[in-house]
């Protein structure tokens, strides 16, 4: 059974799977399956943090940008955007911090050209920092 591509194909198959090799007393063959099935959850859930890392980076961006077009709409992004990132490392606690810090720089950069995509414009922000990003409060 090739476990890797079936878990990334679908983590509900995966574990039928495993389930079916566990019935037939397929041990070994069951703890590969279940160990793909967990890195690749891993995977999934690290995705889901850098998409809501960026998502969060460009709206702080566009609030640094254009002070102008600032909203309530933007606000609730950034509200929404933090929780979900806590809400993944809550799920997932080997998400820590150090991990958002590893991926920070990358996501900053895609962060930047998703905003300047968004504003059709170019911004002068090089970086953000931490409290720019999870402690800075905005409101409208």
């Amino acid at each position: 059974m090739n476990w890797q591509d079936l878990s990334a194909m679908s983590p509900y198959q995966t574990a039928l799977e495993i389930e079916a090799e566990l019935a037939k007393g397929n041990i070994t063959e069951a703890s590969a399956g279940l160990k793909e099935l967990i890195e690749a959850l891993g995977r999934s859930e690290k995705r889901a943090l850098k998409s809501q890392l960026i998502r969060l980076m460009a709206h702080i961006i566009k609030w640094k940008t254009q002070p102008e077009k600032r909203s309530r709409s933007w606000v609730a992004t950034i509200g929404n955007a933090r929780e979900e990132i806590a809400d993944i490392q809550e799920e997932t606690p080997s998400l820590t911090n150090d991990v958002v810090r590893e991926m920070w720089g990358k996501c900053f950069q895609a962060a930047k050209r998703d905003a300047e995509a968004e504003m059709n414009q170019e911004t002068l922000l090089s970086e953000l920092s931490w409290g720019d990003v999870f402690e800075a409060e905005y409101k409208k």
